[in-house]
């Protein structure tokens, strides 16, 4: 069965090249298309590489059974999707091909001729560079069309950032099917314009030469200076040591210095990247040469002066280049953001210029500027040196347009934490939300979440345990409805596209909207598990649900913290339709294009008393709070006697009660220190 994504089906991807991650990105593939019947070829001319990268390849799919990543039926079918060959006429029937050779110009144009010759017409052909312009990559090519560079990160099978650079003769067809087609298979593409190093390696690197910099500078030594970079940029591990984990000494090298070559602009006639001494010296000792950084467990301490003048050189060096990467104009900013926090697992630019004050990020720089003249301050953060805070949206906004007008798609973007919702994502689905409203071009809105796992997997639980008093928890309860309730009485229709799970202020939100269109399959897809944490919903779900599916179920669902399947979602009302995953944000579309058009109409949804109204206590609550489980029935009562505004009102009440329970501490705290699977001991007030 192939996989269908936007009109083209994949049955088999070829790789080629079994080095340093070819063999990652063929693994990648192998998860996607093993339970379809597909298959997943990788190339490579060299058997010693090949055996090598199958080794390596079969230790991680041992690994992840052992680590219940996956069943072993599922890593028999990933084995088995999975061929090593020195013949490149494997390549006959593959849809996509990927190149993961050496960064070399005249050896990619060897392959790719081969490439070409052996595949259809239509196969899609991307190169995994990770600095080469696609226009001399694809130079030769008889149909550059159909090409574009995908570039991945280190480990490729697990890191979800994919940069989509798109060269001069590449069709827009074909780069809009990539961005939709990685997405589809669980990975976050971002389109960057073409330019020497793309938009990610220029920071990766860049950032390295700082530090190599700082240690020529004699700010501190290798295992100093990598250790303070951690807290200098929020990152996972320092810059050495991402060198020796990804052998990257040679690479970056060559890099460097092209970058340093191809860099040269009216803004930047004398580009300050250029592989540092202190590299060319590690070199010398050998491409294999490791950097002596801090062992596991192991710190560096420094007097505070020291640290300071090494933090400062690495932020002023990582500002100055990231925002002049924005300033050429090959990426958007919330793009970016997310693109380096995702891909370089550290603090992105923007989030760093508004922990440290626009004005005071500025100063980093002109700094960083005085010592070293070649790095030009940025425009774009001279601009915004007077703010006090730049922000970064966590909701991307998609126009699309149909017969009827503009829908435009609000999709929430915060794939770390499953895109759960904290107030400032609240606040940036408010303002986009009135930005579609207010725009006369737009005639639907779809709320959608990023990826293919989860919607929204609920609310921000640190703000919940923040919650010091039933005041305080009413705010945060207030904040939600307000989010729900403006979806709710939107002046143009509004659609949630259910892409994955959508659990407590996840489904909350999607009941705001005023249609649900979900995605077919899910064994555990909606859900108000709130209960299991010692609190009530608070942003209308216990309103809203029942006026759904009826008080009995709805309260069913509430007191238990029960989920619904995809097809129980749809035959209880609660989703409209279902839809593949690659189908279900067009459905959503569609739906709202024919609502505009005035060929369809959603309904209403009850805003009275319910005919139901009355509450069967003889419910089985399990271990949960007997506590919160009579402030919630009481709840759910009172709205159905009444009508949903005053219903509104007394979840807002019940939920500020909650918060002053014993009970309440005792879930979330269980729930931070143990996790969503441990069983809070509830006292029951």
């Amino acid at each position: 069965m192939p996989l269908h994504v936007a009109g083209r089906a994949i049955t088999k991807v070829a790789v080629i090249g079994s080095g340093q991650i070819g063999p990652d990105i063929a693994l990648h593939f192998a998860k996607v298309l093993a339970t379809l019947g597909g298959a997943v070829v990788v190339v490579d001319l060299r058997q010693a590489a090949l055996d090598a990268g199958w080794a390596r390849t079969c230790k991680k799919i041992d690994k992840g059974t052992e680590t219940g990543a996956w069943k072993p039926a599922l890593a028999d079918a990933i084995k088995a999707a999975l061929r090593f060959t020195t013949d490149y006429a494997d390549l006959a029937g593959a849809e996509l091909v990927v190149e993961a050779a050496t960064e070399d110009e005249p050896i990619k144009a060897r392959i790719f001729a081969q490439v070409e010759a052996a595949v259809a017409a239509d196969a899609i052909l991307l190169s995994n560079s990770s600095h080469l312009e696609p226009e001399r990559i694809f130079a030769g090519l008889r149909h550059p069309h159909r090409a574009a560079v995908a570039h991945y990160f280190f480990p490729a099978e697990r890191n979800p950032v994919v940069e989509i650079v798109p060269g001069a003769a590449t069709a827009p067809e074909v780069t809009r099917w990539l961005l939709r087609f990685y997405a589809a298979i669980g990975k976050l593409p971002f389109q960057v314009g073409s330019r020497y190093g793309y938009a990610v390696d220029p920071i990766f690197e860049g950032v390295f030469q700082a530090a190599c910099l700082a240690v020529q500078q004699g700010l501190g030594t290798v295992k100093e200076v990598d250790f303070v970079a951690r807290k200098a940029l929020g990152m996972q591990v320092g810059p050495f040591t991402a060198m020796n984990l990804t052998g990257g000494n040679p690479l970056t090298d060559h890099g460097l210095d092209l970058m340093h070559e191809r860099f040269a602009c009216a803004d930047w006639p004398v580009p300050w990247y250029k592989s540092p001494q202190l590299l060319k010296d590690k070199l010398a000792q050998g491409v294999d040469a490791r950097w002596e950084v801090c062992g596991r467990g192991e710190s560096v301490t420094l007097p505070p002066d020291q640290e300071g003048a090494i933090v400062g050189a690495l932020r002023g060096a990582y500002l100055g280049l990231a925002f002049g990467i924005l300033d050429a104009g090959i990426i958007d900013r919330d793009s970016y953001e997310l693109c380096l926090e995702m891909a370089l697992d550290q603090k992105g630019p923007v989030r760093l210029c508004d922990e440290l004050g626009p004005s005071a990020a500025l100063a980093l720089v002109e700094r960083y500027a005085q010592v070293h003249p070649t790095l030009p301050v940025p425009r774009s953060l001279r601009a915004i040196g007077h703010l006090t805070r730049i922000g970064a949206s966590s909701v991307w906004q998609t126009d699309c347009a149909t017969a009827a007008g503009t829908v435009r798609v609000l999709t929430i973007c915060r794939p770390k934490v499953l895109n759960a919702l904290n107030a400032q994502t609240y606040f940036d689905l408010v303002a986009a939300l009135r930005n579609a409203e207010a725009d006369p071009a737009v005639v639907g809105i779809v709320v959608t979440g990023q990826g293919t796992k989860a919607f929204v997997s609920g609310a921000d639980i640190g703000a919940l345990a923040a919650v010091q008093t039933p005041a305080q928890g009413r705010a945060l309860a207030e904040l939600g409805q307000s989010v729900c309730n403006a979806l709710e009485s939107c002046s143009k229709p509004t659609v949630a596209a259910i892409n994955g799970l959508a659990f407590g202020g996840g489904f909350e939100l999607a009941l705001g909207c005023q249609a649900r269109i979900a995605v077919a399959g899910h064994k555990a897809l909606l859900g108000l598990p709130e209960v299991n944490l010692g609190i009530i919903p608070g942003s209308g779900g216990t309103q809203r649900l029942p006026r759904l599916v009826g008080v009995a179920m709805g309260l069913g669902l509430l007191r238990t913290a029960a989920t619904l399947s995809s097809d129980e979602s749809l035959a209880a009302g609660v989703v409209r339709t279902l839809a593949s995953a690659d189908d279900v944000v067009d459905a959503a579309v569609q739906l709202c294009a024919e609502v505009a058009a005035g060929q369809t109409r959603l309904p209403v949804l009850q805003q009275g008393q319910l005919a139901d109204a009355e509450v069967d206590s003889h419910i089985d609550i399990g271990h949960r709070s007997r506590a919160v489980d009579a402030v919630l029935c009481e709840v759910v009562r009172a709205g159905a006697r009444t009508d949903l505004r005053a219903g509104m009102a007394a979840e807002l009440d019940g939920f500020a009660r909650i918060c002053a329970l014993q009970d309440m501490r005792i879930g979330v705290q269980t729930f931070m220190q143990q996790g969503p699977k441990a069983v809070p001991a509830f006292v029951h007030g």
